[in-house]
């Protein structure tokens, strides 16, 4: 796992909020401060998680690390999504070889849609930014909590 605390760990870390059609990913700087949209992977219905090209994507960017958005209930149980974002977690733990962190993304796809109304957008046609956007906030959110500055 991903220490939280930052100790030792320095490279790019990328972050996947995946759902059942959209997977948003969003990367980290070098040293671990901002996270930025990547891209988002599509999961034709019925269809496994596209593992392979996460992987190559991985690869390219030379992360060192990954954080899974674990959906929570607003109440913070989890329910089946959450259990499979845990298993999600695992195959990418194995299949990378790298530290795998789980992170609550509860609100991160309202969170966003949020910020691109707020810039006076729309998310008509636009849901797979949306979906890197909350995958970015995800990231963020967890670079800041490790940091210690909670912003």
């Amino acid at each position: 796992m991903l220490r939280h605390d930052g100790a030792g760990v320095t490279g790019r870390i990328l972050a996947v909020d995946w759902g059942e059609r959209r997977i948003g990913l969003a990367l980290s700087d070098e040293h671990q401060v901002l996270a930025q949209p990547l891209t988002t992977l599509t999961r034709r219905t019925g269809k496994r998680f596209p593992m392979q090209r996460l992987l190559t994507l991985i690869q390219q960017h030379g992360a060192t690390g990954v954080v899974v958005g674990l959906p929570l209930a607003a109440d913070g149980s989890e329910s089946e999504p959450a259990h499979q974002a845990r298993e999600l977690a695992g195959h990418i733990a194995r299949r990378a070889g790298l530290p795998v962190a789980l992170w609550d993304e509860r609100f991160t796809t309202a969170r966003a849609l949020q910020a691109v109304r707020e810039m006076g957008g729309s998310a008509r046609g636009r849901k797979a930014d949306l979906d890197a956007l909350a995958a970015t906030l995800l990231l963020q959110h967890y670079l800041d909590a490790r940091r210690g500055s909670g912003t």
